[in-house]
């Protein structure tokens, strides 16, 4: 690993030092170029690191330690900052090389576009990648004001790769007519809800790779303010979460939290709610 290309703010708490000995590594990718209405999301890695250090590494519901794991902070990758398909290129070299020394990564945004360079380099290494994606929006656009590269595009690109019968798109509510007629004919298409979707993932996914993406705007602007594009009548925190500990996957390859935007946070409230993903998945997927 090149540590030359990546910028070092913090830490997040646990972190080791050697991240030949991680299984698990954690980076940021700082890019919200494509951002149609709240910028800010860029800094969102930066804002959970010192976030972690409030937080209790230990999990009372999965009675599970982080110090149980071993993970390594890489920082923040340096972007070409304003060319986002130069800087989906940078993150996708990255993610593949985590993958190629044998570690999960879980990446914070930066906006929901990043999840596309990833997903092409998990895809070139599971052929078979299940993506699920929680989130207020669709993003099934072709493309969005002339633009292919956008965070309203990533899942359309996304599920153009991976076939879109891989794809569960859990929690929507926002979105043209257009998106939900897409996602109602040939993606696993869930609006308004999360529960209706655990047993079918739990069936479809056996077996296989699953990534999984959390926009976090899925939740209601209650739980998670500080986000670019906000949607009313959301989920909560405990259903989110509540969500994560019914799915049964036998093999979770990595995971992204991305549009925290810590410039519109309320309380740093949605930066807590990052770093408290981060020790809520990892413990119970890794």
């Amino acid at each position: 690993m090149d540590f030359t290309q990546f910028y070092y703010p913090d830490r997040f708490i646990g972190s080791i030092e050697d991240y030949e000995k991680a299984d698990i590594v954690i980076l940021g990718a700082p890019m919200d170029y494509t951002v149609s209405y709240k910028a800010g999301s860029r800094e969102g890695a930066q804002s959970v690191r010192p976030a972690s250090w409030a937080m209790e590494t230990y999990s009372s519901r999965l009675d599970r330690d982080l110090e149980e794991l071993k993970y390594f902070d890489l920082g923040d990758l340096v972007l070409n900052m304003g060319h986002a398909e130069h800087s989906c290129n940078i993150i996708e070299n990255a993610i593949s090389q985590i993958l190629e020394d044998k570690k999960i990564p879980f990446t914070y945004g930066g906006e929901h576009l990043i999840t596309w360079p990833i997903i092409k380099a998990f895809h070139e290494k599971y052929p078979d990648l299940v993506l699920i994606q929680l989130d207020a929006h669709a993003d099934l656009r072709e493309e969005f004001f002339g633009e292919a590269y956008s965070h309203a595009t990533v899942m359309r690109k996304c599920a153009e790769l991976i076939g879109p019968d891989n794809l569960f798109q859990v929690g929507i509510r926002s979105g043209p007519r257009e998106e939900f007629e897409y996602g109602k004919k040939y993606t696993h298409f869930y609006p308004y809800r999360l529960e209706g979707a655990i047993e079918d993932i739990n069936a479809f996914c056996k077996g296989k790779p699953v990534y999984i993406t959390i926009d976090i705007d899925v939740l209601d602007p209650a739980y998670a303010p500080g986000t670019g594009t906000l949607e009313p009548n959301g989920v909560t925190s405990r259903e989110l979460f509540d969500f994560f500990y019914s799915l049964k996957l036998d093999q979770v390859v990595g995971i992204d939290v991305v549009e925290i935007s810590p410039y519109h946070d309320l309380s740093r409230m949605t930066s807590v709610m990052g770093c408290n993903l981060f020790r809520e998945l990892a413990l119970k997927f890794f």
